[in-house]
């Protein structure tokens, strides 16, 4: 993994937003560490792990990939996202429980427009075990510091199938604001007509939504806890994950 840039939180909030976006979204593979999980560049590596985890048909229920219930299906979606980084649009990860060293999902930026320093967080899903814990909570805070602090992003949005309200209820808890919804956006693979909720951070909203899943997550300030080193990270917490949170 050394090829690939490291991030661990948590980090001060720098004057981003008069920077040129040349400078600031440099998108490439990243390894952004947590003390539950670790989100690291996807590969076909991690296909075994992800087959196995990825095997209840409930986690595709409002997915766009339709049921991945097989070792070749999960290979030729690991391609698919890898082939969609190639061409500049998404940078998807891995999602290593930090307890096993396995993979326990995916998720990934899409959407990617530097030009408008604007970022989409979506295509995630966790093995069944894994939802409704501090990985969901822990993996979004990743993305979110590393799209608002490194890359200088001015918005940072998520979409989600307007009948998946437990998808709604876990963007809501991390302090999103619901934009609004866009019919018959997507037809499924099913043929079932979507409709798209469309939830958004922006960059004046981060300090606030920072604080709030920092809080969540049990993370105290820098120079506030005597033991910073272990809290901040830098040491990750081999503890299985707190319930609920995502």
């Amino acid at each position: 993994m050394s090829k690939f840039v490291r991030e661990e939180y948590p980090s001060p909030i720098d004057p981003l937003r008069n920077l040129p976006y040349t400078i600031l979204m440099n998108v490439q593979p990243v390894t952004l560490i947590g003390r539950y999980v670790r989100l690291e560049p996807l590969t076909e590596a991690h296909v075994p792990d992800l087959t196995e985890v990825g095997l209840d048909p409930d986690i595709w229920r409002y997915m766009l990939y339709g049921n991945i219930d097989s070792r070749e299906k999960m290979l030729a979606f690991v391609r698919d996202l890898l082939a969609r980084q190639a061409r500049g649009t998404d940078l998807p990860f891995a999602v290593i429980f930090q307890q096993t060293g396995r993979a326990i999902g995916c998720t990934r930026y899409l959407d990617i427009r530097p030009r408008d320093r604007g970022v989409e967080i979506g295509g995630t899903w966790y093995g069944v075990a894994y939802q409704r814990t501090a990985v969901n909570t822990e993996s979004k805070y990743l993305l979110l510091r590393h799209a608002f602090e490194t890359w200088g992003c001015i918005r940072v949005q998520f979409k989600t199938d307007l009948r998946n309200e437990r998808s709604q209820r876990a963007i809501e808890r991390l302090g999103a604001v619901k934009e609004g919804v866009l019919r018959n956006h997507m037809i499924t693979p099913d043929g079932t007509i979507r409709h798209s909720v469309y939830y958004s951070i922006i960059d004046s909203e981060w300090p606030a939504v920072k604080a709030r899943l920092e809080a969540m997550l049990g993370i105290q300030p820098p120079g506030e806890h005597p033991d910073a080193g272990a809290c901040h990270g830098t040491q990750p917490n081999r503890s299985k994950p707190r319930r609920p949170l995502g």
